[in-house]
Protein backbone atom coordinates (compact mmCIF):
# COMPACT_ATOMS: atom_id res chain seq x y z
CA UNK A 1 0.00 0.00 0.00
CA UNK A 2 2.85 2.46 0.79
CA UNK A 3 3.94 1.93 -2.65
CA UNK A 4 0.92 2.29 -4.25
CA UNK A 5 0.96 5.62 -2.50
CA UNK A 6 4.03 7.05 -3.44
CA UNK A 7 3.51 6.47 -6.83
CA UNK A 8 -0.11 7.92 -6.91
CA UNK A 9 1.55 10.90 -4.77
CA UNK A 10 4.80 11.19 -7.49
CA UNK A 11 2.50 11.80 -10.16
CA UNK A 12 0.15 14.49 -8.45
CA UNK A 13 1.64 17.59 -10.56
CA UNK A 14 1.35 17.53 -13.74
CA UNK A 15 1.38 21.40 -14.55
CA UNK A 16 1.83 24.21 -17.06
CA UNK A 17 3.26 27.33 -16.42
CA UNK A 18 2.09 30.18 -19.23
CA UNK A 19 3.87 34.18 -18.72
CA UNK A 20 4.62 36.68 -21.02
CA UNK A 21 8.32 37.15 -22.57
CA UNK A 22 10.19 38.64 -19.70
CA UNK A 23 7.90 37.63 -17.29
CA UNK A 24 10.39 35.68 -15.33
CA UNK A 25 8.50 32.16 -16.34
CA UNK A 26 12.40 30.97 -16.31
CA UNK A 27 13.20 32.15 -13.08
CA UNK A 28 9.82 31.12 -11.07
CA UNK A 29 10.53 27.94 -13.12
CA UNK A 30 14.26 26.74 -11.91
CA UNK A 31 13.07 28.15 -8.26
CA UNK A 32 9.77 25.40 -8.52
CA UNK A 33 12.52 22.58 -9.59
CA UNK A 34 14.68 23.51 -6.95
CA UNK A 35 12.53 23.61 -4.36
CA UNK A 36 9.78 21.17 -5.39
CA UNK A 37 11.99 18.41 -7.01
CA UNK A 38 10.01 18.75 -10.54
CA UNK A 39 11.07 17.89 -13.61
CA UNK A 40 11.14 20.70 -16.36
CA UNK A 41 9.66 20.13 -20.14
CA UNK A 42 11.09 22.79 -21.89
CA UNK A 43 10.07 21.94 -25.01
CA UNK A 44 12.00 24.52 -26.88
CA UNK A 45 14.85 23.03 -24.84
CA UNK A 46 13.90 19.80 -25.74
CA UNK A 47 13.47 20.40 -29.32
CA UNK A 48 16.48 21.71 -30.02
CA UNK A 49 18.05 18.89 -28.26
CA UNK A 50 16.38 16.79 -30.53
CA UNK A 51 17.56 18.14 -33.72
CA UNK A 52 21.05 18.78 -32.17
CA UNK A 53 21.42 14.99 -31.39
CA UNK A 54 19.63 14.38 -34.84
CA UNK A 55 16.92 11.53 -33.08
CA UNK A 56 14.43 10.84 -35.23
CA UNK A 57 11.94 13.03 -33.74
CA UNK A 58 14.77 15.69 -34.38
CA UNK A 59 14.97 14.94 -37.60
CA UNK A 60 11.45 15.18 -38.96
CA UNK A 61 11.36 18.67 -36.83
CA UNK A 62 14.36 19.99 -38.59
CA UNK A 63 12.81 19.52 -41.95
CA UNK A 64 10.14 22.35 -41.04
CA UNK A 65 12.37 24.16 -38.97
CA UNK A 66 15.12 24.76 -41.86
CA UNK A 67 12.03 25.81 -43.93
CA UNK A 68 10.70 28.33 -41.87
CA UNK A 69 7.66 26.05 -41.20
CA UNK A 70 6.25 25.67 -37.66
CA UNK A 71 6.31 22.26 -36.37
CA UNK A 72 3.24 20.38 -36.35
CA UNK A 73 1.04 20.22 -33.27
CA UNK A 74 1.36 16.14 -33.58
CA UNK A 75 5.02 16.46 -33.86
CA UNK A 76 5.56 18.72 -31.19
CA UNK A 77 3.01 15.96 -28.86
CA UNK A 78 5.00 13.53 -29.55
CA UNK A 79 8.21 15.52 -27.81
CA UNK A 80 5.92 15.83 -25.36
CA UNK A 81 5.02 12.79 -24.67
CA UNK A 82 8.12 11.29 -25.06
CA UNK A 83 9.83 13.34 -22.39
CA UNK A 84 6.57 12.78 -19.66
CA UNK A 85 7.11 9.40 -20.11
CA UNK A 86 11.01 10.08 -19.70
CA UNK A 87 10.20 11.21 -16.74
CA UNK A 88 8.44 8.25 -15.58
CA UNK A 89 5.50 9.32 -13.73
CA UNK A 90 7.35 12.11 -11.53
CA UNK A 91 5.97 15.49 -10.96
CA UNK A 92 6.33 17.63 -13.96
CA UNK A 93 6.17 21.17 -15.41
CA UNK A 94 5.99 21.96 -19.14
CA UNK A 95 7.16 25.15 -20.60
CA UNK A 96 6.95 26.57 -23.67
CA UNK A 97 3.66 24.52 -24.38
CA UNK A 98 0.60 24.42 -25.23
CA UNK A 99 0.88 27.83 -27.21
CA UNK A 100 -2.51 27.55 -29.16
CA UNK A 101 -5.97 26.59 -27.93
CA UNK A 102 -5.78 23.27 -30.60
CA UNK A 103 -2.82 22.50 -28.78
CA UNK A 104 -3.47 22.96 -25.03
CA UNK A 105 -7.12 20.30 -26.51
CA UNK A 106 -5.00 17.36 -27.76
CA UNK A 107 -2.68 17.57 -25.19
CA UNK A 108 -5.58 17.31 -22.89
CA UNK A 109 -6.89 14.37 -24.48
CA UNK A 110 -3.20 12.57 -24.44
CA UNK A 111 -1.82 13.82 -21.07
CA UNK A 112 -4.11 15.98 -18.71
CA UNK A 113 -2.74 18.60 -17.32
CA UNK A 114 -4.06 19.39 -13.68
CA UNK A 115 -2.78 22.85 -12.52
CA UNK A 116 -1.82 26.03 -14.88
CA UNK A 117 0.36 28.81 -13.16
CA UNK A 118 -0.63 32.11 -15.04
CA UNK A 119 2.08 34.58 -14.56
CA UNK A 120 0.60 38.16 -14.67
CA UNK A 121 3.04 40.86 -15.18
CA UNK A 122 1.94 44.71 -16.17
CA UNK A 123 3.37 44.97 -20.12
CA UNK A 124 5.09 48.41 -18.62
CA UNK A 125 6.68 46.99 -16.15
CA UNK A 126 8.27 43.95 -18.81
CA UNK A 127 9.19 46.60 -21.11
CA UNK A 128 10.84 48.99 -18.57
CA UNK A 129 12.68 45.69 -17.44
CA UNK A 130 13.77 44.25 -20.58
CA UNK A 131 15.14 47.92 -21.70
CA UNK A 132 17.33 47.23 -18.85
CA UNK A 133 18.46 43.85 -19.50
CA UNK A 134 21.96 43.15 -20.46
CA UNK A 135 23.20 39.62 -21.21
CA UNK A 136 26.47 37.42 -21.41
CA UNK A 137 25.96 36.02 -24.89
CA UNK A 138 28.23 32.84 -24.38
CA UNK A 139 26.68 31.40 -21.69
CA UNK A 140 23.15 33.26 -21.69
CA UNK A 141 23.74 34.87 -17.84
CA UNK A 142 21.33 37.90 -17.64
CA UNK A 143 21.97 41.09 -15.93
CA UNK A 144 19.20 43.65 -15.16
CA UNK A 145 20.19 47.24 -14.28
CA UNK A 146 18.77 48.69 -10.68
CA UNK A 147 17.85 44.86 -9.89
CA UNK A 148 20.38 42.45 -10.84
CA UNK A 149 23.11 44.40 -11.50
CA UNK A 150 26.52 42.92 -12.71
CA UNK A 151 29.75 43.91 -10.57
CA UNK A 152 31.48 45.71 -13.18
CA UNK A 153 29.55 48.01 -15.19
CA UNK A 154 29.03 46.05 -18.83
CA UNK A 155 30.90 43.26 -17.87
CA UNK A 156 30.05 39.65 -17.14
CA UNK A 157 30.58 38.63 -13.45
CA UNK A 158 32.37 35.24 -13.94
CA UNK A 159 34.20 35.93 -17.26
CA UNK A 160 34.80 39.67 -17.51
CA UNK A 161 33.30 39.68 -21.04
CA UNK A 162 31.30 42.42 -22.54
CA UNK A 163 27.70 42.38 -21.65
CA UNK A 164 24.96 42.45 -24.96
CA UNK A 165 21.93 43.64 -25.40
CA UNK A 166 19.54 41.74 -27.71
CA UNK A 167 18.61 43.06 -30.93
CA UNK A 168 14.51 41.51 -29.71
CA UNK A 169 14.49 43.37 -26.30
CA UNK A 170 14.21 46.96 -27.53
CA UNK A 171 11.12 48.07 -26.62
CA UNK A 172 9.24 48.38 -29.69
CA UNK A 173 10.03 44.65 -30.80
CA UNK A 174 8.87 44.07 -26.92
CA UNK A 175 5.58 45.60 -27.57
CA UNK A 176 4.39 44.07 -30.50
CA UNK A 177 5.72 40.25 -28.81
CA UNK A 178 3.80 41.19 -26.01
CA UNK A 179 0.93 42.11 -28.05
CA UNK A 180 0.92 38.74 -29.96
CA UNK A 181 1.58 36.73 -26.90
CA UNK A 182 -1.95 38.22 -25.75
CA UNK A 183 -3.72 37.15 -28.64
CA UNK A 184 -2.21 33.68 -28.87
CA UNK A 185 -2.17 32.89 -25.26
CA UNK A 186 -6.04 34.32 -24.22
CA UNK A 187 -7.86 31.29 -26.04
CA UNK A 188 -5.89 28.99 -23.64
CA UNK A 189 -5.81 30.84 -20.49
CA UNK A 190 -9.83 30.54 -21.30
CA UNK A 191 -9.64 27.14 -22.30
CA UNK A 192 -8.17 26.10 -18.94
CA UNK A 193 -9.96 28.25 -17.17
CA UNK A 194 -13.14 26.59 -18.09
CA UNK A 195 -11.41 23.68 -16.77
CA UNK A 196 -11.18 25.17 -13.22
CA UNK A 197 -7.26 24.48 -13.11
CA UNK A 198 -5.52 27.97 -13.56
CA UNK A 199 -4.68 29.89 -10.64
CA UNK A 200 -3.53 33.51 -11.84
CA UNK A 201 -0.52 35.03 -9.94
CA UNK A 202 -0.09 39.08 -10.41
CA UNK A 203 3.08 41.11 -9.57
CA UNK A 204 5.64 43.35 -10.99
CA UNK A 205 8.79 41.20 -10.08
CA UNK A 206 9.33 37.89 -9.36
CA UNK A 207 10.06 37.96 -6.09
CA UNK A 208 7.24 39.76 -4.73
CA UNK A 209 4.95 36.71 -7.10
CA UNK A 210 6.73 33.68 -6.06
CA UNK A 211 5.73 33.38 -2.34
CA UNK A 212 2.37 32.51 -3.69
CA UNK A 213 3.32 30.21 -6.20
CA UNK A 214 5.60 28.60 -3.83
CA UNK A 215 2.92 28.11 -1.58
CA UNK A 216 0.02 27.40 -4.09
CA UNK A 217 2.23 24.59 -5.05
CA UNK A 218 3.07 23.07 -2.19
CA UNK A 219 -0.50 22.92 -0.80
CA UNK A 220 -1.54 21.61 -4.47
CA UNK A 221 0.90 18.68 -4.42
CA UNK A 222 0.10 18.38 -0.43
CA UNK A 223 -3.58 17.78 -1.24
CA UNK A 224 -3.01 15.34 -4.19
Amino acid sequence: MVRISSIVRAAALRAVIIGAPGSGKGTVSSRIVKDFGVSHISTGDKLRDHVTRATDLGKQASKFMNEGSLVPDELIIDLVAHEINAVNGANYLLDGFPRTIEQAKKLQDKFPVNLVLNLIVPHEVIIERVRNRWVHLPSGRVYNIGFNDPKVQGKDDVTGEPLSQRIDDRPEVVAKRLKNYSLQTEPVINYYKTLGIVEDFKGNTTNEIWPKIKKHVAEFIAAN
